[in-house]
C-alpha cells in the first residue's frame, strides 16, 4: 500500500485526535443530558428597587425558607433590562450578612449599654421627641418679622432607595413639620 506525505498526515492527525478526545472523557458514543433543578425552583420571587444610587434598577429577589437564596436584574424593567452593576449583584450580601441589625438597640443618655425594644415602644417614641424638639425650637416670625413657621432644629435627608412617590411623601411630611433644611443624597 502506497501512502503519499499528505495522505499520512491525514492520517496521523486524524489519529492523534482521537487519542486526545479519549483522553480528556469525551466520547463520541450518545450520551444522556441531565440537568440540575434550579435552586430557585421552589423560591418565592419578589422585586425591589436597588438602594445604592439614584438610577432605580430593578431586582427579582428569591427568597426560600425566610433566606434570600438569589438577587438578578430584572429583565422586564425599562431602566436596567435586567443589567445590574458590581453593588447591585452584591446585595445579597446586605440581605445575608449576620452581623446586620435585626432588632432595636436604645441606650438611654449616659447609659454605657444597650437594651432591646420592640416597634411599639420605639415608634411613638419618635414621634414623641421629634414633637418635642419641634414645639422647643419652632419660629412663627424671623429677625425682620416676618412670617415663616418653621424649626430649624430638625433636618431631613432622603436617600437613594426613595423612589419619586416616595421622595415626594417625605418632602411633604418635612415642609409639614416645618423643616427647612431638606436634602437629597442620591449617589449618581
Amino acid at each position: 500500500m502506497k501512502i503519499s506525505r499528505r495522505g499520512f498526515l491525514k492520517i496521523s492527525g486524524g489519529v492523534t485526535t482521537g487519542a486526545v478526545l479519549g483522553t480528556f472523557g469525551v466520547h463520541l458514543k450518545s450520551s444522556q443530558a441531565h440537568a440540575q433543578t434550579l435552586k430557585t425552583k421552589y423560591a418565592k420571587e419578589t422585586t425591589t428597587i436597588c438602594p445604592y444610587c439614584g438610577v432605580g434598577c430593578s431586582e427579582i429577589v428569591s427568597v426560600s425558607n425566610d433566606r434570600v437564596i438569589n438577587i438578578e436584574g430584572d429583565p422586564d424593567h425599562p431602566i436596567n433590562q435586567g443589567s445590574l452593576c458590581s453593588k447591585g449583584e452584591a446585595l445579597i450580601q446586605v440581605a445575608n450578612n449576620e452581623r446586620r441589625m435585626t432588632k432595636i438597640l436604645y441606650r438611654a443618655p449616659y447609659s454605657e449599654k444597650w437594651e432591646e425594644k420592640s416597634w411599639d415602644w420605639a415608634i411613638p417614641e419618635i414621634a414623641k421627641r421629634i414633637k418635642k424638639t419641634r414645639d422647643e425650637s419652632w419660629m412663627a416670625k424671623d429677625g425682620k418679622g416676618r412670617v415663616v413657621n418653621r424649626t430649624e432644629a430638625l433636618a431631613g435627608l432622603g436617600g437613594a432607595a426613595l423612589d419619586n412617590e416616595e421622595c415626594y411623601l417625605w418632602s411633604k411630611l418635612a415642609r409639614a413639620l416645618g423643616i427647612v433644611y431638606l436634602e437629597h443624597q442620591a449617589r449618581i
